[in-house]
């Protein structure tokens, strides 16, 4: 039996029902909108859609071409269809935004050093991603190395006391009322030094 040539994504986008028109579509830049539009991490949406976050980071950067296993997995993690991934989204302009969020409403994500409760969740279209977190941990060995994203980053400080540690500068102590502007693609990672976990507000730049 002759075997087949392996088709394309957009082959196999067209198969299932893309639009002619998705042929240009930057795929990692979708991925990366689509997962930055639900406010998750790269680990959130790889572990979302059962794919090595390295992996993911590769797709989003053009790195790499997914195999449609791979597209399957993402849609599903996505909970979007594969031809989804290849249609560009509608970009209405939208003007005189506001949500509020009560205090203790924020969308809880709990990781293993941090617990984070997401502000403004159902505003679409943020460039910014607000959070309010719990820093739980105590020590850098905690951490599975440095944590980096896209974007910049402010950080204030609520309650308690932390240590501010980044790739290229000494670790810096802060307190109630200080303050970090950084550059979130340097890696930085952050832990309480007071006897209670310490409480901070994290703003994330998403362009």
């Amino acid at each position: 039996m002759t075997e087949q040539p392996a088709k394309s994504l957009i082959e196999v986008a067209r198969e299932n029902g893309a639009r002619d028109e998705a042929e240009p579509l930057d795929l990692g830049q979708r991925v990366r909108d689509l997962r930055k539009a639900r406010n998750w991490t790269l680990e959130q949406a790889a572990t979302q859609a059962g794919l090595a976050r390295s992996t993911l980071s590769k797709i989003e950067n053009g790195q790499m071409s997914p195999t449609y296993d791979a597209l399957k997995k993402l849609a599903e993690g996505l909970e979007i269809s594969v031809p989804q991934l290849f249609t560009p989204p509608v970009r209405d302009q939208v003007n005189g935004r506001m949500v509020f969020t009560k205090n203790g409403d924020g969308a809880s994500r709990p990781t293993t050093t941090y617990e984070h409760s997401l502000l403004a969740e159902n505003l679409t279209k943020k460039t910014m991603l607000p959070y309010h977190s719990r820093v739980r941990a105590r020590d850098m060995s905690e951490f599975d190395g440095w944590v980096r994203h896209d974007g910049e980053e402010f950080l204030f400080i609520l309650t308690g006391v932390v240590k501010l540690y980044t790739e290229f500068y000494e670790p810096v102590e802060m307190r109630r009322g200080d303050s970090a502007y950084y550059d979130g693609s340097m890696g930085h990672n952050l832990i309480s030094i007071s006897d209670e976990d310490a409480t901070v507000l994290w703003v994330t730049s998403l362009t």
